[in-house]
């Protein structure tokens, strides 16, 4: 066994992988641990923050004892995005939830800041719509929520951070409190263009500064790692990136024109570009990933994908949702005019409809729970156009390919309903891995194991195209019924 093995952790939402990856690209060791959500309220999602590490802690003893404890060259992270949680940094005890991307309980201020007529200001140098999918609204409910949350954290007493800075303060035993770009990119107090934490943005939230990470490039040194479990110490963390970015890059997808599709709890379009291009449908600016410079993308984030198709599971009482709904939704040819909107916590990109809410129309008596099924499962499918088509008018230019992965990027009739639904070949990865693996040829290349991004490119798993078989009149119909079944869900 090669001793170039890098520890690639993904930290999701619904669960924490850790992978362990050789200089080849091949993932020699896996491991799983599931996580939990609660739901205090209609539309608000959190997490225990205590629960995402010791699911990360636990996964990396699962994964280095499976391969025999290897020496290891690095350790890379990827992790949820916007999802923002607060702790001590005397003790590093959370003093909150981890209160979760998918939240709305931020709302209120949102709409206080669209009130005071900052969105072109927050939109110029964060490149983001005003939405509580953001981490800035959450922060602030977090230091509003906690006994002297402002005082202490002004005073340096509290990290308030991502959730990538919360497990890089846990693996190098609170010695390093920092987070990547892209993650800071996501929260709505970074400037896109200075590429730092904005004064201005962090007044109008009221966010503390000395509260806040520092921030890195996503390939950089971060510090080592502090003996935990089967961890040793020293080993050095060298990658640090969002989920959805981690996912680009582990497509070895780096020219501009090519974008790809992360299909998991919720998903994320994303399409690499030279400069911040500021968008005029409904799309975000962000930063793709940062290497020796940032590079930037084009995003759309849609709020509820996996999950619709994990409450229809749970709610018709399948055993593995995944692949019951599969089952049941391949047993018929078409939904018989069923429409499923999954605005559960909203509409995201490039609606961001807040207080949509979720429905299924079109139901007859002759509906079954099949039709059911494939609703939940177009409607990914449907949503992914919505932002496609978005990011084709942003970008300038006519979008040939449509590259996939995430679970479901697995289930071959979602594919093709893909593939046909926006009239364009599909791509999904070989891997299920994508974000861990873009993780670690980050950190791969910062410690020198991998020369180049052409180097990655031969390595990346690649796969065959799933080719649009739908005439283009089937799919405006198909398309002008999702429209109609959207109005309805955001009529207020």
């Amino acid at each position: 066994m090669t001793t170039q093995c890098i520890l690639a952790i993904d930290q999701g939402t619904t669960n924490t992988k850790v992978l362990l990856v050789e200089a080849t690209g091949k993932i020699i060791a896996r491991a799983v641990r599931p996580l939990t959500q609660s739901y205090p309220r209609p539309a608000w999602v959190e997490q225990d923050a205590a629960a995402i590490w010791q699911s990360v802690s636990a996964a990396i003893d699962d994964c280095l004892n499976q391969a025999g404890d290897p020496p290891l060259s690095g350790i890379a992270i990827t992790n949820q995005r916007e999802t923002v949680t607060i702790w001590e940094r005397s003790t590093g005890r959370p003093l909150g939830p981890a209160v979760s991307w998918q939240c709305s309980r931020g709302a209120a201020f949102c709409e206080a800041l669209r009130a005071r007529h900052l969105e072109r200001m927050i939109h110029e140098r964060t490149g983001l719509t005003i939405d509580p999918m953001f981490s800035g609204s959450k922060a602030r409910w977090l230091l509003d929520n906690i006994p002297h949350g402002q005082q202490r954290a002004e005073q340096g007493e509290l990290c308030l951070g991502t959730i990538d800075s919360w497990v890089l303060w846990n693996l190098t035993g609170g010695t390093i409190y920092a987070c990547d770009v892209t993650n800071a990119s996501r929260t709505q107090l970074f400037n896109l263009h200075h590429v730092r934490w904005d004064d201005d943005l962090l007044a109008t939230f009221g966010i503390p500064a000395p509260a806040l990470p520092e921030v890195r490039l996503s390939s950089t040194i971060f510090g080592a790692s502090a003996p935990c479990g089967r961890l040793h110490g020293g080993v050095p963390i060298a990658g640090v990136i969002g989920d959805s970015h981690g996912a680009l890059y582990g497509h070895a997808s780096f020219a501009p024109g090519s974008v790809k599709a992360t299909y998991g709890t919720g998903s994320s379009l994303m399409s690499p570009t030279t400069k911040p291009i500021m968008s005029r449908h409904g799309i975000s600016t962000t930063i793709a990933w940062g290497r020796q410079t940032v590079t930037y993308a084009l995003e759309g984030n849609i709020y509820v994908t996996g999950a619709a198709v994990q409450w229809l599971g749970e709610t018709l009482g399948l055993d593995d949702t995944g692949q019951g709904i599969e089952q049941l939704a391949s047993q018929v040819e078409d939904t018989g005019g069923v429409y499923l909107v999954p605005a559960f916590v909203g509409l995201g990109a490039p609606h961001w409809q807040s207080k949509a809410r979720g429905l299924i129309c079109g139901i007859t008596r002759g509906t079954t729970r099949a039709h059911l099924a494939r609703a939940v499962l177009e409607a990914i499918a449907y949503q992914v156009r919505d932002v496609f088509d978005a990011m084709e008018l942003d970008a300038g230019r006519r979008l040939e390919l449509l590259l996939a992965d995430g679970g479901a990027s697995r289930n071959r009739l979602l594919m093709q309903f893909q593939a046909d639904i926006i009239g364009r070949p599909v791509l999904p990865s070989d891997s299920p891995d994508l974000s861990a693996l873009g993780a670690a040829y980050l950190a791969g290349l910062a410690l020198g194991i991998w020369s180049s991004e052409q180097e990655i490119e031969r390595i990346a798993p690649r796969a065959e195209p799933v080719e649009p078989r739908m005439s283009a009149a089937k799919r405006d119909e198909l398309y002008a019924g999702w429209k109609e079944a959207l109005a309805r869900a955001t009529l207020q």
